[in-house]
């Protein structure tokens, strides 16, 4: 493939679109933001369209999209577009299921286009420094909290509360694929998810993991955080005690601060795809949906007090 810039088509014009997208490509020479399709919103100064088909139908030259609608919706759209022979960026969760993005990984093989499954948080500056503190020692045990408030992050979005919503899960699934890439492979031995009397889909969870050698490793995941937010992960290692903090934007060792810097995740995220479409090879990685796929499957539900009434 060439370096001219990639003709990228949106889909899903919501908050992260606007938030993370839209600036990461603005800045980005990889690509040229052609089009966009959207049931509401709309990008300024490019063709918009009410949906996939209409938009990949309008501008056969796009070479890629980036598929940012709901989860439960994202099947059939990335379906439609690798069937169109067009690279796609999944935004995190891949999709609603582990089933279903098996069958786009086998398609994206079958029609010679790249697929990409966008784990944003292990993008995080300080992760990689993380993953090799934790490679050179070892962990004793390890604590995942990721602790926020819906109602700041998720404003009048009532898809993550419907089944396939993920409800906690959605930043919990963050939380996951740094656990995932940091720490050894770990299993669900139990868990407790507390779903709202008023809600299809849980507002907190409590987890507890092994690995195939006992390293127990706990997750506490809660929307109803005040205050400041959390979103760290813990190890007591034989080299000290680390804390990874900010989403994994901060790496501490016993108290110290080794490795701190400004976040660039959606920017680095791109720029992978990019190396990706233009090695013409696919990134997916379903350890974090997997894990939130067994949770539900092994959880005890409680029910809580009606949340949003």
């Amino acid at each position: 493939m060439s370096s001219n810039p990639i003709k990228l088509g949106i889909v899903g014009v919501g908050k992260i679109v606007r938030d993370q997208h839209l600036p990461a490509l603005a800045k980005d020479q990889d690509y040229r933001l052609v089009a966009a399709a959207s049931r509401h919103g709309k990008v300024e100064d490019i063709p918009n369209f009410p949906t996939i088909e209409a938009m990949l139908d309008a501008v056969p030259e796009l070479e890629a999209v980036s598929l940012c609608m709901p989860p439960q919706f994202r099947y059939d759209a990335a379906r439609t577009a690798l069937v169109a022979k067009k690279h796609v960026f999944l935004e995190k969760p891949p999709g609603a299921t582990v089933s279903e993005v098996e069958d786009l990984k086998a398609l994206a093989a079958a029609n010679g286009v790249c697929l990409f499954a966008s784990w944003h948080s292990r993008y995080a500056p300080a992760v990689e420094a993380a993953r090799t503190f934790l490679r050179a020692t070892t962990i004793r045990s390890a604590a995942i909290n990721w602790k926020e408030d819906v109602r700041r992050w998720h404003p009048n979005q009532e898809w993550i509360w419907a089944p396939g919503g993920f409800g906690v899960f959605d930043p919990g699934i963050n939380a996951l694929s740094i656990a995932t890439h940091i720490l050894p492979p770990m299993f669900i031995s139990s868990a407790e998810l507390d779903f709202p009397e008023n809600r299809a889909a849980p507002i907190a969870a409590h987890i507890v993991f092994r690995t195939s050698n006992g390293l127990p490793v706990t997750m506490e995941l809660d929307w109803r955080q005040t205050g400041p937010q959390s979103w760290d992960i813990l190890a007591d290692t034989e080299a000290g005690s680390m804390v990874l903090s900010g989403g994994g934007s901060k790496l501490a060792v016993d108290g110290r601060v080794v490795h701190e810097e400004p976040e660039a995740e959606y920017p680095m995220l791109y720029k992978r795809f990019a190396e990706i479409v233009r090695a013409g090879t696919s990134d997916v990685d379903l350890a974090p949906l997997q894990h939130v796929a067994d949770a539900f499957m092994l959880g005890k539900r409680n029910v809580v007090k009606a949340f949003f009434d």
